[in-house]
């Protein structure tokens, strides 16, 4: 796969994303102020989202057994759409009659995040068994850039057309979205495996046991147990202080509702900067996707070590430029630990590439879901207990940055150097390097 192709894929991460965040962002609003319903509602909705996603591994197994990915993104895309669709109208039917509209609101935040377990996995299959091994830093970092895009574009127009909000305008809105995005999927995923894939037989039966057998087997596997368990160490630190960090700046520094919202900008453009930095890395031939998923971690774990010295020393502290490093440490461990989930999908058996980018999916998304709770539960607890709010804050970033440091150690020691002696095509260790197509 070219890097049309990669850009095709991209399209339909940002599709994906258009809808996520209009059930994640709009939909939360209107819950809280329109309708009056305590935040708890809409944070347990969107709990559900991720629980649903326990199901990646059984999507993933069932995109090995088809032979094909195509059927499953553009399958999970429409599922995916009809949640983000009934989720609005179970919204604007919660305001005159509220037991009814919340069961279809739950029913739809499923559908929601069972659409993103079956065309999230697809697709990442397919970057995995398409894209060479040289580009999948870049390219990870393309389809993941191409997501937040959709976040920021989707947030941006929807807004306007919402304005002045109505419960029709809301499900006109979001069923124009889910349409939209549902069509440039099957626009952007058309005729990208290749006809001898889409022609090729399903294998015999014998080559693939039953879901249960076929997971038992993955786990079985060295590289892919630890991987899935360095990605929910990983996540869990990387989710946790998602809750904490705009109370945190308010409580210890004093900053209003609007300065607290900036510094969150400032954390998402360093994200973006630490994936271009790791993507660009690659075309360079610096570093290596071991070095840049450890060295990740590890800065995320200093930039939080600079965080607990900023609960202990308050205003003096320069909390933006912290922030601002801890977003680069994350965006950068983000694009690297992806592109090494994209390469270690198909070491192992072959054809069980989407049970394996399922199981570490599902880790993923139940990590990323209770690490932002745990997080505000934490901090809670701990200021019970601590009299100084700085200090309280301090000891629950305190235990993030051993997070990250734990998880560190894992990525260090998924792939021993002494188990890959003599691959020296081995990506995992040598530096990437990208090949722009002519």
């Amino acid at each position: 796969m070219n890097w049309l192709g990669v850009f095709r894929l991209g399209l339909v991460q940002m599709a994906l994303g258009a809808i996520v965040v209009l059930t994640t962002s709009t939909l939360n609003r209107v819950m809280v102020l329109e309708l009056a319903l305590p935040a708890l509602v809409p944070g347990l909705l969107v709990a559900l989202h991720h629980a649903v996603q326990l199901a990646r591994p059984r999507l993933g197994f069932g995109a090995d057994v088809g032979g094909r990915c195509t059927p499953w993104i553009i399958g999970g895309m429409a599922v995916l759409g009809a949640g983000g669709a009934l989720a609005a109208l179970g919204v604007a039917w919660a305001g005159t009659d509220r037991a009814a509209g919340l069961v279809l609101v739950t029913l739809a935040y499923a559908l929601v995040g069972l659409g993103v377990a079956g065309g999230g996995t697809a697709l990442l299959v397919l970057l995995a068994k398409r894209v060479p091994e040289g580009r999948r830093a870049g390219a990870a970092t393309v389809v993941w850039m191409m997501m937040i895009a959709g976040f920021a574009i989707t947030a941006g127009l929807a807004g306007r057309w919402l304005d002045p909000y109505s419960p029709a305008r809301l499900v006109a809105v979001s069923s124009g979205v889910s349409l939209l995005a549902w069509l440039v999927t099957v626009l952007a995923v058309w005729g990208v495996e290749k006809a001898s894939t889409a022609a090729a037989p399903a294998p015999a039966a014998k080559e693939h046991p039953d879901f249960r057998a076929a997971l038992r087997e993955v786990w079985s596997e060295p590289v892919a147990r630890r991987f899935t368990i360095f990605v929910a160490v990983s996540m869990l630190a990387f989710s946790a202080q998602d809750l904490i960090l705009e109370p945190f700046a308010g409580v210890v520094f004093g900053l209003g509702p609007g300065a607290t919202t900036q510094l969150s900008g400032v954390q998402h453009g360093g994200v973006f900067a630490g994936m271009l930095a790791a993507g660009l890395a690659g075309r360079r031939a610096f570093g290596s996707l071991r070095a840049w998923t450890v060295g990740g971690c590890l800065a995320s774990a200093l930039a939080l070590a600079g965080l607990c010295a900023a609960g202990f020393i308050g205003g003096a502290w320069p909390l933006h430029a912290t922030v601002f490093a801890l977003g680069v440490a994350n965006g950068a461990f983000s694009i690297a630990a992806i592109g090494s989930m994209m390469r270690l999908a198909g070491a192992g058996r072959p054809g069980r590439e989407g049970t394996r980018m399922g199981l570490w999916g599902a880790a993923q998304a139940i990590a990323f879901g209770g690490g932002g709770l745990l997080g505000a539960v934490a901090s809670d607890l701990v200021r019970l207990a601590v009299p100084s709010p700085g200090e309280a804050y301090a000891i629950v970033f305190g235990a993030e940055a051993l997070l990250f440091i734990v998880a560190a150690r894992l990525a260090a020691a998924i792939e021993p150097a002494s188990a890959v002696q003599g691959k020296a095509g081995d990506p995992w260790q040598r530096p990437i390097t990208p090949t722009m197509p002519s």
